[in-house]
């Protein structure tokens, strides 16, 4: 398995937040199902228990900092979605205790709403690569652009490579979206994206695509998608 050097760069985010004086209930991460934010999650509650438990006072059984009871997510829905992502959405949610707030809507308006509906929301965790769309030239914390909805994006997981997504999800046997099971490597809507054509099986019929963690290459992951 190749090694997540990354790890380091992702726990400094508590420092940055305390400075910035922004507390657990003005936090939220964006949350759509796909592998990266997924991996984030659970980065994201593990540095919070962790952080949490360190706190607390042993004598006494107080802790310095309440932790919230559900870690607040926003869930902007894509143009026709599969049925599969927003059930994973749902079940995840569920699993980890995440309060979603979910918006059929183009990412600009819905994050106007999401942001007049809980206007304490100071940061947002996003689980955005450097190879994403948008992505190169990202930092580890960016205020969004001017005429969006103002806030801090986090970025913990923007350097890290594919392989490293999928070696840390099978390592700790997180569950994912099925649909990674079936060749997409990178998930939209219906319309827009389809099985990664790298991942076709060769055979006597070459019917069917492998998993999503048997491609490699960075640049290869976004070959399923329209755009």
């Amino acid at each position: 398995m190749k090694r997540c050097r990354n790890i380091g760069a992702f726990v400094g985010w508590e420092g940055r937040i305390r400075a910035d004086g922004t507390r657990p209930e003005q936090i939220s991460l964006s949350y759509n199902g796909g592998k990266d934010c997924l991996v984030l999650l659970i980065l994201l509650l593990a540095r919070m228990g962790r952080h949490y438990y360190s706190t607390s006072d042993t004598t006494n059984g107080s802790s310095e900092l309440t932790p919230p009871e559900k870690l607040q997510c926003v869930y902007i829905v894509a143009a026709h979605p599969f049925p599969e992502v927003d059930t994973f959405v749902e079940t995840s949610s569920e699993e980890y205790g995440l309060e979603v707030a979910r918006y059929v809507l183009p990412m600009k308006k819905g994050l106007e709403i999401y942001l007049e509906e809980r206007p304490s929301i100071k940061a947002v965790f996003v689980g955005t690569r450097r190879t994403d769309p948008h992505g190169e030239n990202l930092t580890f914390f960016d205020p969004t652009d001017a005429g969006w909805p103002s806030f801090m994006r986090i970025h913990p997981v923007i350097d890290w490579h594919y392989v490293q997504i999928w070696a840390f999800i099978r390592h700790l046997g997180i569950e994912y979206c099925p649909l990674y099971d079936q060749g997409y490597t990178s998930l939209g809507g219906i319309k827009d994206t389809h099985p990664n054509p790298h991942l076709k099986k060769q055979g006597q019929n070459g019917q069917g695509f492998r998993p999503a963690y048997e491609l490699t290459q960075d640049n290869e992951e976004r070959l399923g998608r329209d755009s």
